[in-house]
């Protein structure tokens, strides 16, 4: 288990709920990544908002289809999936999951191939 920060509808800084979810398994071709800082940007404010319709065709037109927000975070790998040769467990990485989102968590799943310098 890990705490996450969910939320399931559009609105205020009040929607956000931090909740216990299941820890990410990482794929074959992913890493799984313990996330120690994460930032909070204005994009997050826009998708949490909802408000800009534009944002919805990304994020969900009537609620968000990805319930955690947050796309930049630094961190250190904990698990790789099998056909991971780039990064090895222990190491420190910073990245962004792009549209995925999901770094205002305390772990992410992300293939080797994302922005992990």
């Amino acid at each position: 288990m890990m705490k996450a920060a969910h939320y399931y509808q559009y609105g205020s800084p009040d929607v956000i709920k931090i909740q216990k979810i299941d820890k990410p398994v990482p794929q074959d071709n992913e890493v799984l990544v313990k996330i120690f800082a994460t930032t909070v940007t204005a994009v997050d404010s826009i998708f949490r908002k909802g408000e800009v319709f534009f944002a919805r065709l990304a994020t969900g037109i009537s609620k968000p289809k990805n319930k955690i927000l947050g796309t930049e975070f630094a961190g250190k790998v904990e698990a790789v999936g099998s056909e991971v040769k780039l990064f090895k467990h222990g190491d420190k990485v910073f990245g962004d999951s792009r549209v995925k989102s999901g770094s205002h968590a305390e772990y992410i799943c992300l293939a080797e191939t994302e922005p992990l310098p």
